[in-house]
């Protein structure tokens, strides 16, 4: 056995390029595996598992103080129906007066927060809603809060404060001490209970909120019997709203369905490459000993013997690097996940633990059984046939292929290097493949993230100037304000300021639609809007009164089609709009509709601009634009501010950080495939190499003549690449789509042109040539006497 450990160690010591490339090769497999593993695991049913976890609430409901006491809130866990619930907590609702450190822009307020009373013991290890604490700790007395992750304003941190309106006047300071998830979101901060009546700043009474259980919840219907219990037992009006839990779960699920289809294609794609290059590299390290397994025959080693020395030499830095990539794909899965966390809108996401076995036991039973198929080959043969492997070229492979490259009016250099994949098709092949997964993975990548960008663009205005017509309060600015602004008087200041081109007004209302529940949110144009149109995916844009544009969940809740006509209901009035278009969305709850303000005339006549959208001249500054539009509008009250506010949204940051990590992985990986089969290659001629020096060839026409050996390798592996990668990217990226419940656009799935797919073929020459630089110069630096000398 010392002798077959002897023989092994020297191996993994002799072939260092080799083992490096299995090593390294390994490593980024389990990386990128360990990653996307607990991607896709993360997003199987995370908010159940996070509801389950966190003993959640399937209904969180509010109370007046004034028409029930906490004695007979309290009394309604005893409901028909409840298994378990928590509070009464005291809660009020109010506007932050500000940051101290933060300087809000003009017009603009921090959003309300809906502040609830809860003690430590309760919120952490009560029987429902146990509040995940993910920074700092739970509040411990008065003038102390714990805010939500999910609060939808500015990002807070522990230590510091955050400002309300007093209920005796003034305004009081709390310090942030944590920062906490609730699966349910049943609050946006947490407060000592004895704070909650000292912020009652309207004076209206702070009322109670409680949180229930029951034995069946499962559905809508369910959810509105099981309310019905919880009203049923306090006065009329008691119960002022309750949130389910399904609602929270449909929001979240929107979100995780995203990442399934983007991280199978790249799972796919890892997992290919991870076969192949593995594959390659232990068969081209057994391949390139043969002559040696035939020395070890030779002095007595048996076939299982050797079977089972170079089957070792595959695993050692097969294992060496399988662990350190469980450790890299662990740190890098925490980081992500941790990120995923605000997405999937709940905490404590880690690496799940069957995900790491199965991705080590895995890559090491492929480790193992493509060594075990190489070197079961090589243990087959004859000793005398085995020693003789390597002396003798085998003739005539390529030579047609070197005649008809040495026509070329090429250096010499260069057409024995485009010769030379001819001469050894099956590894010529095996790099055309590792190739052609990295350029289908770039390609797939840059379409991806293409495309992510579209949509974001999708929500932004192509507006260079908008102004807001009733400005949100300031922090500690005077209550009134004329609710009721001039807006055709803003019109005009709009019309008379140098540098307009276009604009137009936005009013928003409210209105009810046949065959739909609840209300829909209307933008009612007043001018001409089809510069700033919404992207669509059917029909026209509209063009006057008694035309509207739908997004895809309006003509879903109401079974309406483009072209058809809807009746909507505006304070009374019922109305006739036939629908023009579709209009893109990227939240499939998004009931909204896009019409004229002439089509709501007869219900609302005094209908007045929200908001104005400006498109400026070419050559109007917009900063000195907007300087003299606001000295303009300051008698109406309005606020003008230059372009459009809106980033990119955390979820395309995240999926295009993720686009970028994988990608960037699996083109290292198609490299060390490249670089290893150039290694093997190298060595081997390493004698020819010697004959050419001594000739005469120059170091810079060595490396010439290597890198030219993978360049029609890379055009292959490139032109074969990029069309696979553009069909991956119109199939994921619709699945994507339909994940999220929303129709994409053709304009977001056809993000592909001539140049672009021109440069990402190309990619595929990047590729191989990145992967032969190093064994080229290698090459170029042996000295011809070494060369000559070595077998």
């Amino acid at each position: 056995m010392s002798a077959l450990r002897t023989v092994m160690r020297a191996g993994v010591r002799r072939r260092r390029v080799q083992t490096v490339v299995t090593g390294l090769a390994a490593m980024m497999a389990v990386t990128a595996s360990v990653l996307g593993g607990s991607l896709l695991v993360a997003s199987d049913a995370p908010f159940d598992h996070a509801f389950a976890r966190q003993h959640g609430p399937h209904l969180t409901a509010r109370f007046d103080a004034a028409k029930a006491d906490a004695a007979q809130v309290g009394a309604t866990a005893r409901a028909t129906g409840v298994t378990a619930a928590a509070g009464p907590f005291r809660t009020v609702s109010t506007d932050p007066s500000g940051i101290p450190g933060l300087d809000l822009p003009a017009g603009v307020s921090l959003p309300p927060m809906a502040l609830v009373g809860r003690d430590a013991r309760d919120a952490q290890s009560g029987q429902v809603d146990q509040v995940g604490l993910t920074q700092g700790r739970w509040v411990s007395g008065p003038g102390q809060i714990v805010v939500s992750a999910d609060y939808p304003g500015p990002r807070l941190s522990v230590g510091g404060k955050i400002a309300f309106p007093s209920a005796t006047g003034g305004s009081t300071e709390l310090e942030i001490v944590g920062i906490a998830r609730s699966v349910s979101r049943t609050a946006d901060g947490w407060i000592a209970p004895d704070q909650v009546d000292g912020l009652d700043a309207k004076g209206t009474g702070a009322g109670f909120q409680m949180l229930y259980r029951f034995s069946a919840a499962a559905t809508d219907a369910q959810l509105a019997a099981d309310r019905a219990a919880v009203a049923g037992q306090l006065p009329d009006g008691a119960l002022t709203g309750a949130t389910s839990w399904l609602n929270v779960k449909n929001g979240n699920s929107r979100s995780t369905g995203l990442f399934v289809p983007f991280l199978t294609a790249f799972g796919l794609l890892g997992i290919a490459m991870s076969v192949l290059i593995v594959g390659n590299v232990v068969a081209g390290a057994v391949g390139s000993g043969t002559r040696r397994i035939g020395i070890l025959k030779a002095v007595g080693f048996t076939p299982g013997q050797v079977v089972r020395a170079y089957t070792g030499q595959a695993l050692v830095p097969a294992a060496v690097g399988t662990a350190v990539g469980a450790v890299a794909g662990n740190l890098a899965a925490g980081a992500v996940l941790s990120a995923t966390e605000q997405v999937y809108g709940t905490d404590s996401l880690t690496v799940a633990p069957r995900v790491d076995a199965a991705v080590i036991l895995g890559t090491l039973a492929l480790v193992a059984l493509t060594a075990l198929v190489s070197a079961l080959r090589a243990g087959r043969l004859r000793t005398v046939d085995a020693l003789a492997v390597g002396r003798t070229p085998r003739f005539g492979r390529g030579r047609r292929a070197a005649r008809i490259a040495r026509a070329l009016p090429l250096p010499r250099a260069v057409t024995m290097g485009l010769a030379r994949p001819f001469a050894r098709p099956a590894r010529a092949f095996a790099m055309v493949v590792a190739v052609l997964f990295g350029a289908t993975a770039v390609t797939f990548a840059f379409g991806l993230a293409a495309s992510l960008q579209r949509i974001q663009d999708s929500k932004r205005s192509v507006a260079d100037v908008t102004v807001l017509a009733v400005p949100p309060p300031m922090p500690g600015a005077p209550a009134g304000g004329n609710p009721h602004p001039d807006t055709a008087a803003m019109a005009r200041a709009i019309e008379q300021q140098p540098g307009t081109r276009q604009y137009y007004g936005a009013a928003q209302t409210e209105i009810t639609a046949a065959g739909s529940t609840g209300a829909v949110t209307v933008t009612a144009y007043l001018g001409d809007s089809s510069w700033a149109a919404r992207q669509l995916v059917a029909g026209t844009w509209l063009h006057g009164p008694g035309e509207a544009v739908a997004p895809t969940p309006f003509l879903t809740a109401t079974g309406a089609e483009v072209g058809d006509t809807v009746m909507i209901t505006d304070h009374g009035t019922t109305l006739p709009v036939r629908i023009t278009g579709e209009a893109f969305v990227a939240d499939s709850q998004d009931m909204r509709l896009f019409t004229d303000a002439g089509t709501l005339a007869a219900a609302e006549p005094g209908l007045r601009a929200a908001y104005f959208h400006i498109r400026l001249k070419p050559g109007t500054g917009t900063q000195s634009y907007t300087d003299g539009l606001n000295a303009a509008l300051r008698s109406t009250g309005a606020v003008a501010r230059a372009g459009d506010d809106s980033g990119a949204g955390q979820l395309v940051v995240l999926l295009d950080a993720l686009t970028g990590l994988l990608t960037l992985m699996l083109v290292v990986v198609a490299g060390l495939g490249v670089l290893n089969t150039v290694v093997l290659d190298t060595r081997e001629r390493i004698h020819d190499l010697g004959v050419v020096k001594a000739l005469g060839m120059t170091p810079r026409q060595t490396v010439a003549m290597v890198v030219s050996s993978v360049v029609l390798i890379g055009l292959v592996g490139g032109a074969v690449g990029v069309p696979l990668g553009v069909l991956l990217q119109r199939i994921v990226v619709p699945a994507m789509g339909d994940s999220a419940g929303v129709r994409l656009p053709d304009a977001v799935v056809d993000v592909y042109h001539a140049l672009p797919l021109t440069l990402l073929g190309l990619g595929g020459v990047a590729i191989a040539v990145l992967g032969a630089t190093a064994p080229a110069a290698w090459a170029a630096r042996t000295r011809t006497a070494v060369a000559l000398r070595t077998e």
